[in-house]
């Protein structure tokens, strides 16, 4: 039997009501913890304004009974469902999300999971997920690939000149800056965390001061020009009358 056959939910199988418990295990490192929220924050920031998806860390998706009760697979380092509610929950539970899977799957690679991440769960993402989209990233050697579903297999991904990823589920770009895997809009710029962003608006807002303050003393200059060039006028004027000529009728 092939383990796409052996993963597939059971025919007649009343799966249990409510939300179901997470069971990921500990994440691996700090730069692993880092990464995911990383991830999360800049593209919670990016769509701030939508509310029909679900971006989740280290978070289980059940989506067999015979996996729910053998918990032999777990979830994803991290992930994002579009078309779905914007909500918290304990759990990704496919039978509870209209069947829905994840649109993008990252996998942040280890010494203990990278040959899981890299096989098992690849092609679980491929014959029983069908997600459209799954990279996987090394933390610490900064390895990171990319893959779309094309005919029902995954094919890779070609980078760009600056050896970033497409995503046509996000419309962003991931690569890496800076040790860390990131988003780049389609014009190469990259998507800020909240930090970031806040940095932004305050040099924004610091750039604007300053151009004020230059306006401010452009304005005075000019004033101070039209009051001398006034005052070398009114000194002509006194001269021309001494010499009994009226500057007016010049």
């Amino acid at each position: 039997m092939s383990i796409a056959q052996d993963l597939q939910p059971v025919a007649g199988i009343i799966f249990p009501p409510g939300d179901i418990e997470s069971h990921e295990p500990p994440l691996e490192s700090d730069l692993h913890l880092r990464q995911i929220i990383l991830l999360l924050q800049c593209l919670e920031l990016w769509w701030q304004n939508r509310d029909d998806f679900y971006a989740a860390g280290n978070l289980t998706i059940y989506y067999s009974q015979r996996q729910l009760k053998s918990e032999d697979f777990r979830g994803p380092d991290f992930f994002v469902v579009r078309g779905c509610e914007k909500k918290p929950r304990k759990s990704w539970v496919i039978w509870q999300e209209d069947g829905k899977y994840p649109n993008i799957i990252v996998e942040l690679l280890s010494p203990s999971t990278k040959a899981t991440d890299k096989d098992l769960k690849k092609q679980i993402y491929q014959d029983i997920f069908r997600t459209p989209e799954y990279f996987w990233f090394d933390p610490n050697n900064l390895e990171f690939v990319g893959f779309h579903l094309v005919d029902g297999h995954y094919q890779p991904i070609e980078p760009n000149p600056q050896g970033w990823l497409w995503s046509q589920q996000l419309d962003l770009y991931l690569g890496v800056q800076n040790n860390q895997l990131r988003y780049f809009k389609a014009e190469g710029q990259l998507v800020p965390t909240p930090e970031e962003l806040a940095q932004q608006e305050t040099l924004r807002a610091e750039q604007q001061t300053l151009r004020a303050e230059q306006e401010k003393q452009r304005a005075e200059q000019e004033t101070l020009r039209a009051e001398q060039e006034k005052q070398r006028a009114e000194r002509l004027a006194a001269k021309l009358r001494e010499l009994n000529i009226d500057p007016d009728n010049l």
